[in-house]
C-alpha cells in the first residue's frame, strides 16, 4: 500500500523550513510573495519570519563594511515593506536590526582609546544642582537627544554686553528659566529654553545640521551617516561586525519568544478575585494572560466572538484551546492551551452589538493590538473600536497588551491606510444579488482606537501610560532608520 503524501499549504512553517536551504535572494522572493498572498499574516508571525530572513541576510553578507550591510539591510525591507504596508511590524523588525548594526559599530568606536593629538573629552562633574543628561540608545540627531542637553547659564550674558549689542537679540525671560545652572564657560549649547536664543551667525555645536543635512534633505543626510559607518567600521580592525548583529538578531528572536510569557507574568497585579473582564479575538497573548492570573485568582470573562472574521478561532480557543484549526503547518504549542473552563474561569461568549449593554457590569477591558502607533493609538481587530468607545462611556478602564515589536515609529498620517479590508460577502452573501447592487458594503479587518481610549499599555518590559510610549520608540529605534 502506498503511504499518503501530506502537502502542507505554504505558511509560516514551510517558509522556515525553506530558509534552512535556500539562498537569500530566492528567499526574499518567497517571504514577498506569501506576504502579498496574505498566507503569513498577524504580527507575530511576520516578525518571526522577518527576523529569520535577515539572520540570513546578515550571514552571507560579505565584507566588514557596515554602511553596505545597512545599505543592504535597508534595500530588503524597502521590499518587504512594500509587499505589504498594512503590517507594521514587518518594518518594525527592519528598523531594530538596522539599529543593532549602529549599535555595534558606535559601541566599539566609543571603546577605543584616543590616539594622536586627540584628548579625551573630560567627563563633567555633576552636582546636586546640575541635572545629568539622560543615557540612552538616540541618535545624535534626534529632537529628543536635545531635550536632555544643557541649558544655557545666566553668566554668558554677564560679560562684554554693553559693547556687543547681544542684549537686544536674547530675551530676558531666560534669566528667570536659567538661573539654576551651575557657572560654565563653555560654548553654548540648546536647550529648552535656549532654542530661540541662539546667536543667527554662530550656530551651536550640538545644535541639529542644518541645510543639507537636516532631516528633510534625506538623501544627504543618509548619506552621510552611511558615509560616518563605513568609515567606523574600516578603522576597526578587530570588529566582528557580522557576529555580532548575528547574535544581536538571535537575541531578539528569544524577545519575540518570550514576550507573551513576560506580559502574562504580571497578570496577578492587574487581575482581582471576582472581576467581570471583557476581550475580544482569539489572542494567544490574552489567552496566556488570562490563563496565569487563573491560577490564583476566581474571576469572568466575557469574550465577544468577533464576527466575522474571527469567530471561528475564537470559539475553537474557548472549546478546545486550538486556535486555528484549518493551518496544520502551523499547529505548534503556541497556538494551544487549555481553555479557560478547564481552569475554572466561567466564561460567556457575546455577539459584538451586546457589549454595550453588558459594559455597565464590566470591571475591566483587556485587548490585543495588531501595532501600536508612536501617537499612544493602536491598530486592533475589527470591533475594538466599539468596545472601547463603550469602555470610555461606563468610565472602564481599558488595558492593551502588547509585545515591544509591535510599537512601531510610524505616525497615523492617514488612518485608511492602516486599516485593511476583507471580501464584503463575508458581511452580505453575494446571493442577494438585488440588495449588493444598491449598496456599498465594507468590511473592515482592522480598527483604528485613539491613545484617549487607552489607560494602560502592558509589554514585556512592564506597563506603561499611552503618553510614555515615545519614550520607549525612541530607546529602540534610531531616528535615521525611522524612514526605509
Amino acid at each position: 500500500m502506498a503511504q499518503s503524501t501530506v502537502i502542507q499549504a505554504p505558511g509560516l512553517s514551510t517558509f522556515l523550513k525553506s530558509l534552512k536551504t535556500t539562498p537569500v535572494d530566492p528567499s526574499v522572493e518567497h517571504l514577498i510573495s506569501l506576504l502579498k498572498r496574505r498566507q503569513i499574516r498577524n504580527s507575530r508571525p511576520c516578525a518571526i519570519a522577518t527576523t529569520a530572513l535577515l539572520l540570513r541576510v546578515v550571514g552571507e553578507f560579505k565584507g566588514r563594511d557596515a554602511a553596505k550591510l545597512v545599505e543592504r539591510i535597508r534595500q530588503v525591507g524597502r521590499r518587504l515593506t512594500s509587499a505589504q504596508p498594512r503590517e507594521v511590524v514587518v518594518g518594525n523588525i527592519v528598523r531594530r536590526v538596522l539599529g543593532l548594526v549602529r549599535e555595534v559599530v558606535d559601541e566599539n568606536a566609543d571603546g577605543q582609546t584616543p590616539t594622536g593629538s586627540e584628548a579625551p573629552t573630560p567627563v563633567p562633574q555633576h552636582d546636586s544642582l546640575h541635572r545629568p543628561t539622560l543615557a540612552s540608545s538616540m541618535s545624535t540627531f534626534s529632537p529628543l537627544k536635545h531635550a536632555a542637553a544643557e541649558p544655557m547659564h545666566v553668566g554668558v550674558y554677564d560679560g562684554n554686553m554693553s559693547d556687543s549689542g547681544e542684549l537686544s537679540r536674547r530675551p530676558p525671560l531666560l534669566t528667570s528659566h536659567t538661573s539654576y545652572a551651575p557657572p560654565s564657560a563653555g560654548p553654548l549649547v540648546n536647550s529648552l529654553f535656549g532654542l530661540f536664543s541662539q546667536p543667527i551667525d554662530t550656530p551651536s555645536a550640538t545644535s541639529t545640521p542644518s541645510g543639507a543635512q537636516s532631516p528633510n534633505g534625506k538623501t544627504t543626510f543618509t548619506q552621510q551617516n552611511l558615509e560616518r559607518l563605513g568609515e567606523l567600521s574600516r578603522g576597526q580592525t578587530s570588529l566582528d561586525l557580522k557576529g555580532e548583529v548575528m547574535e544581536g538578531i538571535r537575541e531578539l528572536q528569544d524577545e519575540l519568544e518570550t514576550s507573551d510569557k513576560q506580559i502574562a507574568e504580571v497578570a496577578l497585579e492587574h487581575i482581582h478575585a471576582n472581576e467581570i473582564i471583557l476581550t475580544h479575538t482569539a489572542s494567544t497573548t490574552v489567552q496566556k494572560f488570562l490563563m496565569y492570573a487563573a491560577r490564583k485568582r476566581k474571576f469572568t470573562v466575557v469574550h465577544a466572538e468577533t464576527y466575522p472574521h474571527d469567530h471561528t478561532a475564537t470559539h475553537g480557543v474557548l472549546l478546545t484551546g486550538k486556535k486555528r484549526e484549518s493551518h496544520a503547518d502551523e499547529d505548534d504549542e503556541d497556538d494551544k492551551w487549555k481553555p479557560l473552563t478547564e481552569a475554572g474561569i466561567q466564561v460567556y461568549v457575546i455577539p459584538d452589538s451586546h457589549v454595550f449593554a453588558i459594559m455597565s457590569r464590566v470591571n475591566k477591558v483587556i485587548l490585543a493590538t495588531h501595532t501600536v502607533l508612536a501617537n499612544g493609538s493602536l491598530v486592533a481587530a475589527a470591533g475594538a473600536h466599539m468596545i472601547a468607545k463603550a469602555a470610555k462611556e461606563h468610565q472602564t478602564p481599558v488595558v492593551v497588551l502588547s509585545g515591544v515589536y509591535k510599537l512601531s515609529p510610524v505616525y497615523p498620517f492617514d488612518i485608511d491606510e492602516l486599516i485593511e479590508h476583507g471580501d464584503a460577502g463575508g458581511v452580505v452573501p453575494y446571493e442577494d444579488g438585488d440588495f449588493v447592487d444598491k449598496v456599498d458594503v465594507e468590511n473592515p479587518l482592522y480598527d483604528y482606537v485613539p491613545a484617549d481610549l487607552v489607560d494602560l499599555y502592558i509589554t514585556n518590559l512592564g506597563g506603561h501610560a499611552p503618553s510614555y510610549l515615545y519614550r520607549i520608540v525612541a530607546d529602540h529605534y534610531r531616528s535615521e532608520d525611522i524612514t526605509l
